[in-house]
């Protein structure tokens, strides 16, 4: 159970709505209730998609390579750690969407660019989804990173749904639990990195 929780944290910080609220607030802000469902449907179906063909993707082709999974866990400690940090960094930091997003009417291309690449599904989202199926050995763990996958992005959904009527006050409690949780991050990613690094030694 514990290591399912740590799954979910890691996956809900990397593809979870606190990067996702902003963004799709602004980009939505002149469009009808129904262009803004209409928006939030499609990114979550596109990102979803890309999700599962690049777990398939990712995952053979890192079998293919014969990783041993000592290394294998060390990268994605590096990886969820340097995600973690830059995520912590980032909540000091400005960010500014494009004018031609927030000024106009948006259309329905928004779903695929900016929102559901690279908004909700970013790069290092893809990479810790493959690195942790290629860890699980076996097909019920699988199936339950992809559950897990699912809700996130049922709740990604919900969420932008909700933005317009409680924007302001769900960004302030995103930021401060991503905040917490990024903390969190930081140190299970590095307990990950000391962890395989002592197994590698005793080998």
């Amino acid at each position: 159970m514990e290591l399912k929780i740590q799954v979910f944290t890691f996956l809900f910080l990397m593809l979870g709505p606190f990067k996702i609220i902003g963004p799709f607030a602004k980009i939505t802000q002149n469009a009808t209730p129904a262009l803004t469902r209409k928006i939030a449907f499609r990114a979550i179906l596109l990102s979803t998609i890309a999700l599962l063909l690049a777990a398939v993707m990712g995952e053979n082709i890192l079998s293919n390579f014969g990783i041993p999974v000592p290394i294998l866990a060390i990268s994605a400690g590096i990886i969820l750690f340097l995600v973690a940090l830059l995520n912590i960094i980032q909540q000091f930091t400005p960010h500014e969407l494009q004018q031609e997003h927030a000024a106009s009417i948006p259309d329905m291309s928004v779903a695929l660019n900016p929102l559901a690449f690279p908004t909700i599904v970013t790069p290092y989202g893809i990479a810790a989804v493959i690195v942790f199926l290629a860890l699980t050995p076996d097909l019920k763990n699988k199936i339950i990173i992809g559950v897990i996958v699912l809700c996130i992005m049922a709740l990604n959904l919900v969420i932008m749904l909700l933005t317009r009527h409680i924007g302001k006050l769900l960004l302030v409690f995103l930021a401060l639990l991503g905040a917490i949780l990024g903390v969190v991050q930081v140190a299970l990613g590095l307990l990950i990195i000391y962890n395989q690094l002592k197994e590698l030694l005793k080998a």
